[in-house]
């Protein structure tokens, strides 16, 4: 089996996904012009999507107040400090950076609505 995608119950997906796509590089896949505004965003890959949307029907999840070792989205990146300050500017907020005994380098944030998002730089990279 295969995965195609990992769902969020977000405040604001509309917003959200504008955000993604501008300062993420995601790509919209599908999405829905009408509540609950699913919206599927995949990578530049087209291999790894998540879906966002905002239904009613139960909580959305505060997201800040979680711990990023609950829950975070793991991105690969060539230059942590430099994606971190640019994200910084379009309104995330860091939480961490950690430089591990391998050489990777880990950059823990949270974009503006508090979802953790990571940035890894792996000594050696994990997907192929």
């Amino acid at each position: 089996m295969k995965m195609e995608h990992i769902a969020l119950n977000v405040p604001d997906p509309v917003q959200m996904a504008r955000w993604y796509c501008n300062h993420l590089g995601l790509n919209i896949v599908k999405k829905s012009e009408d509540a609950p505004w699913m919206t599927f965003l995949a990578d530049d890959s087209g291999q790894i999507m998540i879906e966002i949307y905002c239904n009613p029907s139960d909580q959305v999840p505060d997201y800040a107040s979680m711990d990023p070792l609950v829950l975070h989205l793991a991105w690969i990146s060539d230059h942590p400090d430099q994606d971190r300050s640019r994200l910084e500017k379009a309104g995330a907020t860091t939480v961490s950076s950690e430089h591990l005994p391998d050489g990777s380098h880990l950059v823990m944030m949270r974009d503006p609505w508090g979802v953790a998002l990571q940035l890894c730089k792996r000594a050696t990279p994990m997907l192929r």
